[in-house]
């Protein structure tokens, strides 16, 4: 079944597009990766899928709840869990407060996102801010499931990490992937750890889909052309 339905999505920049007619499912336990080179229309598409940019025209529907006329908490609050770009933790605030924040009901909690997450439970009591780019990027991650989401989205979550803690948090992925049937939305540019993760992955290419399928079916010479490897 599909969770994620979008289909035929434009998006405007002020009277520049930045979106023409993107279309991809996500169902249900799915991991889809949203690949292409920078400036793509990637980071767009996370954003009005989280209703954080308005549609100009298109379908765009959560277990079949119509998410386009929504302001971007209701959608937080319909099921989607957002890992933005950038980090943006609150700095002022322990881990734990963080993680707490937005908080809801659920299977994710302080006990299961420091299993998933060590280094958060042995930082419970520190400010935020005073913590790596590593750790900061696993408190993002972890207090997008504190919100216990149907559909998680990562943004470019291992961008400018160091090589070990980008392992960690692919391992930590693949985990998610295995043990919770949590769908997933990841945008990243590493070809080999999504292809490790992914079920199936969208190109985009000038703000246009223009690839969908399987790991397997995606060529040397379409990884070329697309998204620059």
């Amino acid at each position: 079944m599909s969770l994620l339905k979008a289909r035929n999505l434009a998006v405007f920049y002020g009277a520049s597009q930045a979106l023409f007619d993107v279309s991809f499912d996500i169902s249900e336990g799915e991991v889809l990766a949203l690949m292409g080179r920078n400036g793509m229309g990637k980071s767009t598409t996370v954003k009005a899928i989280c209703r954080m940019l308005p549609l100009h025209s298109g379908v765009l529907e959560l277990a079949g709840q119509d998410l386009t006329r929504l302001p971007s908490h209701r959608a937080a609050q319909l099921g989607l869990g957002l890992v933005p770009e950038g980090r943006r933790i609150f700095p002022a605030l322990t881990v734990e407060e963080n993680l707490i924040a937005a908080a809801r009901p659920g299977h994710w909690d302080f006990v299961r996102v420091s299993a998933l997450f060590p280094r958060l439970a042995e930082r419970r009591v520190q400010r935020a801010v005073t913590l790596s780019g590593g750790e900061q990027q696993m408190l993002v991650i972890g207090r997008a499931l504190m919100t216990n989401p149907r559909l998680l989205l990562l943004d470019e979550a291992t961008e400018g990490l160091a090589p070990i803690v980008r392992q960690e948090i692919w391992s930590a992925i693949a985990t998610l992937r295995r043990e919770t049937g949590l769908a997933i939305l990841i945008v990243d540019k590493s070809l080999a750890e999504l292809r490790a993760v992914a079920d199936r992955a969208v190109i985009l290419q000038r703000g246009r889909s223009v690839w969908s399928g399987v790991f397997d079916d995606l060529t040397e010479e379409m990884s070329r052309d697309y998204i620059g490897v």
